[in-house]
């Protein structure tokens, strides 16, 4: 039950990053993919190299804070193969590490929008799909950033924090009802992905420069803490849904985070501001 060989697979954000390795690792396992991201070009890249490694593909330029438009790639997922067994709400955007008293409106709306609302979506628009399949599984990607809050990603940890809640609601749910549908929700540490420059470009693009104590603070973030490699973290992923894991930590920063937060939840704030400090310090 629930291995990945023969199922059709979802996966949201598959132009980049985790997104992308998940797809080449489900591809390399067996999977029949539908792949979707908001990138046109980069999940072109994707497509190309799952093609080329002879997996059966389906990719669609999706914006998954549309609800309308993640509806309708569920309806095209299912015509096209029949059945959809594996979702993976991995789509995801960085915030542009203000503080809360410093950060704009549009930044917690863009965020929540994506990076909640996207995986709720997701979730919500294929789970028929995933019940009828009689083997389903939803995955959803929070964060490390949705076991322990650290300054200056307010919209992020609420985000991450909502997706972790709403995935252990859903689990709750189908366990009630005995739906045939499994449910884990992926925590990552610092995986090695564009995410961070990727808000420092969108922002440039907009006209909406950072300050140099953001851009200072997000490069040492980038350089300092995405360290895991992007197929690892996919591959922690696979072997989690594999073996029917509910939670899926990757990388020993989230184990540890997931220590201390239950360890010493009074204390895990002050240490979080601690290592904020001696993160962002220059170098």
């Amino acid at each position: 039950m629930s291995k990945v060989r023969g199922k059709v697979a979802v996966v949201t954000g598959a132009g980049s990053g985790i997104g992308r390795e998940l797809a080449l690792c489900l591809a390399d396992r067996g999977a029949r993919l539908a792949l979707c991201d908001i990138d046109e070009l980069g999940l072109g890249e994707t497509a190309d190299r799952v093609k080329a490694g002879g997996a059966e593909v389906y990719a669609s330029r999706v914006d998954v804070g549309d609800r309308a438009a993640v509806e309708t790639l569920a309806a095209e997922v299912a015509e096209r193969f029949g059945a959809v067994h594996q979702v993976y709400n991995n789509a995801g955007v960085a915030s542009p590490g203000s503080s809360v008293l410093e950060s704009e409106w549009a930044d917690f709306d863009r965020v929540l929008r994506v990076d909640l609302f996207g995986v709720i979506h997701g979730t919500k628009a294929f789970l028929p799909h995933l019940i009828a399949s009689g083997d389903g599984h939803v995955v959803n990607v929070s964060s490390l950033n949705g076991l322990l809050a650290l300054p200056g990603a307010g919209g992020y940890c609420a985000a991450k924090f909502g997706v972790r809640g709403f995935t252990e609601a859903l689990r709750a749910e189908l366990l009630v009802a005995g739906h045939p549908v499994r449910v884990s929700v992926v925590h990552p540490g610092g995986v090695r992905t564009g995410i961070k420059r990727n808000e420092r470009e969108r922002r440039r693009r907009e006209g909406r420069e950072m300050s140099p104590e953001e851009i200072r603070r997000s490069e040492a973030f980038e350089r300092k803490l995405l360290r895991m490699a992007p197929e690892r973290a996919a591959r922690t992923v696979v072997d989690g849904v594999e073996a029917n894991r509910a939670r899926i930590l990757v990388g020993g920063d989230a184990r540890n985070c997931d220590r201390l937060v239950r360890l010493a939840p009074v204390l895990a704030p002050r240490l979080a501001a601690w290592f904020a400090r001696r993160t962002y310090q220059a170098v």
